[in-house]
């Protein structure tokens, strides 16, 4: 059995569930921003620095972030891996599926430690 080594739970089925998971959290973080927005109040400053002083949702902001990394790179891998073939691109598929899995590395990694500077500092 062949195993791709840039997957990010290194099987489908697990693939699927931090998929799914990720998801989940990304939606209970959307709501909560939602709810905010809509029924919050008066946004000021002092008001919305309060909210993210919160340990609470700082820990939900954090969980968000992580669940965007890894949501993202299973998307971009599954897409990576399905369109950036030797079989549709010739011999030059495998190098460009690598060049595009990097970036998107890079891209996503600096989002993530953006995000955690924003957040905790």
């Amino acid at each position: 059995m062949v195993k791709a080594v840039t997957s990010f739970g290194r099987s489908g089925l697990s693939d699927w569930l931090v998929q799914r998971v990720s998801g989940v959290i990304l939606l209970v973080f959307a709501l909560v921003m939602v709810c905010k927005l809509g029924f919050g109040g008066e946004l000021t400053y002092e008001g919305w620095k309060a909210f993210f002083d919160s340990i609470a949702i700082q820990v939900l902001t954090t969980a968000a972030l992580l669940s965007l990394v890894a949501h993202g790179w299973i998307g971009m891998w599954s897409i990576s891996t399905d369109y950036f073939t030797e079989r549709l691109m010739g011999p030059k598929g495998t190098v460009i599926r690598l060049a595009f899995q990097a970036l998107c590395a890079v891209v996503l990694f600096t989002y993530l430690v953006w995000g955690l500077r924003i957040l905790w500092s």
